[in-house]
């Protein structure tokens, strides 16, 4: 399936800024699940100061801005080839190596919500069997409701809060699969949604690596595996990692963030 998606994201101050930093992962890469066929980010407002591939394989831009009140813009448009392999990537890449994924993060350590979702599960079975498994219960457990957490709330929050959006599904995902023994990680992208073109925000799941088949993807906020509806743009050890942009500022000026996304074949 080929995917055309647009991503613009503005940034409004009110007054002069001294000085500011943004990394943007906005860049998606070839992979076992998809092809980049054409892909542009433009930056408006905004210096570009350098790019590279971060320790998780990530395309990475740093920006600077500063001077006199602006509108920063940072527009991400293109089209991908997806295929449909139930979700399973394949096997590990880029410069992280795996036990680092196994690894507690201030977003997702491990406590009593974690350790009793994982006890729900039924003991034994196929790695791929009890990830499934786990996959439904985060999302019985945390029903998806808008506005009910943040950038910064963690897993064990989402679960005690039995409520959130697709990062905290992410998070607690990832979690809970470190409890299991196996490495997981967040990944960010964009996602094809029925009779949905226009979007307020990027999209986010799991992956578990799993022997023999490497990394598979789990979407516990959607009760699926990803399919060609899926793409691609980050992945890391949880959100932080993986966000589409992230960054400093140094001043007084308020900032005022609007961001459009359309998805569609």
């Amino acid at each position: 399936m080929r995917l055309k998606i647009t991503h613009r994201t503005e940034y409004h101050y009110d007054q002069p800024i001294r000085y500011g930093l943004q990394r943007l992962r906005l860049t998606p890469v070839s992979g076992p699940l998809q092809t980049v066929m054409d892909w542009k980010l433009t930056v408006e407002g905004a210096q570009e100061e350098v790019r590279f591939l971060d320790q998780f394989g990530n395309q990475t831009i740093l920006v600077s801005i500063g001077g006199a009140p602006q509108t920063v813009s940072v527009l991400a448009e293109g089209e991908v080839d997806t295929a449909d392999k139930a979700g399973v990537f394949g096997q590990h890449r880029g410069f992280a190596p795996l036990w680092l994924y196994q690894q507690d993060t201030p977003l997702t350590v491990r406590g009593e919500g974690v350790a009793a979702l994982v006890e729900s599960l039924s003991d034994g079975g196929a790695d791929l069997d009890r990830l499934h498994q786990l996959k439904e219960a985060v999302g019985k457990r945390v029903a998806y409701s808008s506005g009910q957490t943040n950038v910064a709330t963690t897993a064990e929050q989402a679960i005690a809060a039995g409520a959130g959006v697709c990062q905290d599904h992410a998070h607690v995902f990832c979690a809970a699969a470190r409890a299991l023994g196996f490495p997981a990680r967040y990944v960010s992208g964009y996602l094809l949604m029925d009779g949905v073109v226009e979007q307020v925000a990027s999209h986010a799941w799991a992956e578990a690596h799993v022997p023999r088949l490497g990394w598979v993807a789990f979407d516990a906020a959607n009760g699926i595996s990803a399919d060609e509806r899926y793409v691609t743009v980050a992945t890391g050890r949880d959100y932080r990692d993986a966000m589409p942009i992230s960054g400093i500022l140094l001043g007084q000026a308020e900032e005022r963030l609007e961001v459009r996304i359309t998805v569609e074949q």
